[in-house]
């Protein structure tokens, strides 16, 4: 099941690496996640809706389309709060037609309990060679919590991103995204790079394309071995309709892989992967907004958001389809604009 390898996608790319250097499959799954309320909300059908400071995850080139200075931030507690999942980015005009922003995300398991050495004798005395624990060594008998020890498990994407309109029809943008992943005493550093654009080429149509990891990843342990984490396309549509004194915008996204993942994919052919993201918003004088959405993992969204002056709150709720067993997940978002004469983009 693709959301049980989500889980141990933290711990994984330790194991992995131990292989040597090759493509570690689930080794980005935490960049995958999904940032903001809204577009989580909406089953992560957000490539051609990004348009705000959390572009900088979705779509490098939709960030070129704020007009002020942004601050975003997340927190959620992923599967009934074992894994933290925290998102924070600011964002800014830059001259007549550019952005740049900064994004940071974090998902992590701490205090994660290490009884490796902590197995005892009948009489108390340690039983020194982990290998013998769990009933292999006939001295064994429990586990001595006074000597259990505690570690983290923790991933770290920060996104570095530059937008540009070249027209109103058309904008690029590109990530250089440094990772870093900690597992206990050992660690891995990598470089990557997203390439994104958005394209609209009629009225209400809106189009866009997130080519992440484009030139391969490259995740270098302190322990001598490595890990390559394989491009992803993510490509996706939005239609606008006016109808009830508001807005719909149904929204279709397709995550393209080429990790031969096969089973734990919507669909595939061979070693390319197809994910499907679905979702639906209804936005009413640009002040209430309704959201629904399926996501690739099997799981139900909906949520709500209210814009206030200067303050946009976003709320968030997912469930997995019927047989899954993880606990109902629950996001809240801000996001803050510095919407103001003095903060505003500059005109040519």
């Amino acid at each position: 099941m693709k959301i049980h390898l989500l889980v141990l996608g933290l711990i994984a790319g330790a194991l992995t690496a131990n292989a040597g250097t090759g493509f570690g499959k689930y080794a980005g799954e935490f960049m995958s996640l999904g940032v903001g309320a809204r577009p989580l909300s909406m089953g992560g059908a957000y490539v051609a809706l990004a348009n705000d400071v959390t572009s900088g995850y979705w779509n490098p080139a939709g960030l070129s389309h704020m007009n002020f200075p942004q601050v975003a931030l997340m927190h959620a507690e992923q599967f009934g709060s074992l894994v933290n999942y925290d998102y924070g980015a600011v964002a800014l005009p830059f001259g007549s037609n550019a952005s740049i922003g900064v994004s940071v995300i974090r998902l992590g398991v701490d205090n994660i309990p290490n009884t490796i050495s902590a197995g005892i004798d009948a009489f108390g005395n340690p039983v020194t060679d982990p290998s013998q624990i769990g009933g292999i060594d006939p001295n064994f008998a429990r586990v001595d919590p006074d000597r259990v020890t505690y570690f983290n498990s923790a991933d770290w994407a920060f996104y570095f991103t530059y937008s540009k309109k070249e027209s109103d029809n058309f904008s690029y943008g590109a990530n250089v995204k440094l990772i870093r992943r900690e597992l206990g005493d050992n660690s891995a550093t990598g470089l990557g790079f997203d390439l994104g654009v958005w394209y609209t080429p009629m009225d209400d149509l809106v189009l866009g394309a997130n080519l992440q990891d484009v030139t391969t990843t490259f995740l270098a342990w302190d322990t001598g071995t490595n890990e390559l984490v394989s491009p992803t396309m993510k490509i996706g549509s939005a239609y606008f309709i006016d109808i009830w004194g508001g807005r719909i915008a149904p929204a279709v996204d397709f995550d393209v892989r080429f990790e031969n993942r096969r089973t734990a994919s919507n669909a595939n052919l061979g070693r390319i992967s197809f994910d499907i993201h679905t979702g639906l918003e209804f936005q009413y004088k640009n002040v209430v907004a309704l959201r629904m959405g399926y996501n690739d993992v099997k799981q139900w969204s909906m949520g709500a958001g209210v814009q206030l002056p200067k303050l946009n709150i976003d709320y968030s709720f997912a469930r997995f389809a019927s047989g899954e067993v993880f606990p109902d997940t629950h996001r809240i978002s801000i996001m803050f604009t510095l919407e103001s004469a003095q903060f505003a983009r500059t005109e040519e």
